[in-house]
């Protein structure tokens, strides 16, 4: 039997399992290590199993993922994301749809604390859906705005998706921190468009919220100044060079810990929660991380990325083609499979050919993420749409599903214009190389 006909069964072994419900990162370890097994023989594949397995376990880069998980707990624990919601809602909530903006705005806020989407959707969801739909607005714009924000945070940084195209790609962390600043900001400003368009067009779904005084408004915006001293000192850190990212998540985890203790939260009850979400959190991502470690070198072993290189290369589509097709390719598998396990499953193969295209490591690493968010809101396995499912009790998944195509469509733009330019996702990361 061939490396490639050896390669395309692991991969299909790999996708039974999956469908066994073992979780991802075991199942790519099981199918790498098998299948080096019967390409080079058990020591290989053993030296590959410890060797990979500790070198990812004790990588320092990878401090910062349990470090930003910990602190968007902790800023979550503390009522930060509820204060920067509340100060959105009083400066904008009074216009039509302004309760939707609020929540796309506070989405991106707590974002730059938790770098998770579901966490985002949850947590947002838990603060604003209520909100929206006790003044009247329409499940279908509450429930799709809720769960279309809550993809920003593995957009804007810090993302745990970024951490892990890091490592698994031998990219730099800080600069595809950097790179996703830019594109998160225009990807909001197309959600708030998307939010005005619909309310324009069906104005029932959006009515107007209460006004508030200037001085209501300055009192909510002071609350929130714990939340963008964090967001100042972890992304403005890294940024200037004053803080790697790890130093910098281990700044923002600190002045969370402190935030908690400031507001009287910091209880052993809340303690014990945030911690031990933490470690799962961070012990599932390890867990991918290893299994991706071991499952790589088995995918190149097989032959199969230069294989489909060579078949792109003959199919002449060019770079713009080849990439159309692996985005379409990206968009349609996201809906069976979880944005950050379809990442690392692929990423041994895609990624290959993305740089012999001779297109930008780190740009791409924006490109992809935005697609995977698609993903997470598109039927019928979109993740956030079932989180925002159990929050909203009172209108059905079909609702929520319904409610996230205008935002759906802000994707598609958004994307449209990082291929056109680049530069929006370069800007960033290249003048922070330049200090």
């Amino acid at each position: 039997m061939s490396a490639a006909v050896i390669g395309l069964a692991g991969f299909a072994g790999l996708f039974v399992l999956m469908g066994l419900g073992i979780p991802v990162g075991l199942a790519m370890l099981l199918t790498g290590l098998v299948g080096t097994i019967a390409i080079t023989g058990w020591t290989s594949a053993a030296y590959t199993l410890s060797g990979q397995a500790f070198a990812t376990a004790s990588h320092y880069d990878l401090s910062v993922l349990p470090l930003f998980v910990l602190m968007g707990n902790l800023a979550s624990a503390s009522g930060l994301s509820r204060d920067l919601y509340d100060a959105a809602y009083r400066w904008i909530g009074h216009v039509r749809g302004g309760l939707a903006g609020a929540t796309v705005l506070g989405c991106a806020g707590f974002a730059a604390l938790s770098g998770s989407s579901i966490a985002s959707a949850v947590t947002m969801g838990r603060v604003a859906y209520p909100n929206m739909r006790r003044y009247g607005y329409g499940g279908r714009l509450a429930a799709g705005t809720v769960a279309a924000g809550g993809t920003l945070g593995i957009l804007i940084p810090p993302s745990t998706g970024f951490v892990l195209y890091a490592i698994l790609t031998e990219q730099s962390i800080g600069r595809l921190f950097m790179a996703g600043v830019l594109p998160g900001l225009l990807l909001t400003g197309l959600f708030l468009v998307a939010v005005a368009i619909v309310v324009r067009l069906k104005p029932d779904e959006g009515p107007r919220g209460p006004s508030f005084s200037l001085v209501e408004k300055g009192q909510a915006t002071l609350r929130a100044t714990g939340i963008f001293t964090i967001i100042g000192l972890t992304i403005g850190g890294i940024y200037s060079g004053l803080f790697t990212p790890v130093e910098a998540s281990g700044v923002g985890a600190a002045f969370a810990l402190l935030m908690l203790a400031i507001r009287r939260k910091f209880g052993l009850k809340t303690l014990r929660s945030v911690f031990l979400d933490t470690l799962q959190t961070t012990g599932m991502s390890f867990l991918i991380l290893i299994g991706a470690s071991v499952f790589a070198p088995f995918v190149a072993l097989s032959g199969l990325p230069a294989m489909v290189a060579d078949a792109f290369a003959g199919a002449g589509l060019g770079p713009i083609g080849t990439l159309a097709i692996i985005l379409v390719a990206y968009a349609i598998l996201g809906m069976f499979i979880e944005g950050l396990s379809l990442m690392v499953i692929t990423l041994p193969i895609v990624f290959p050919l993305i740089s012999a295209l001779g297109f930008d490591p780190i740009w791409f690493g924006v490109i992809m993420v935005i697609v995977l968010e698609m993903g997470l809101i598109s039927p019928p396995v979109g993740v956030n749409c079932f989180v925002v499912a159990t929050i909203a009790r009172d209108i059905k998944l079909e609702t929520v599903f319904a409610g996230i195509l205008p935002f759906w469509l802000a994707m598609i733009l958004a994307m449209v214009i990082l291929v056109i330019w680049p530069d929006i996702a370069l800007m960033l990361p290249n003048a922070m190389y330049a200090k």
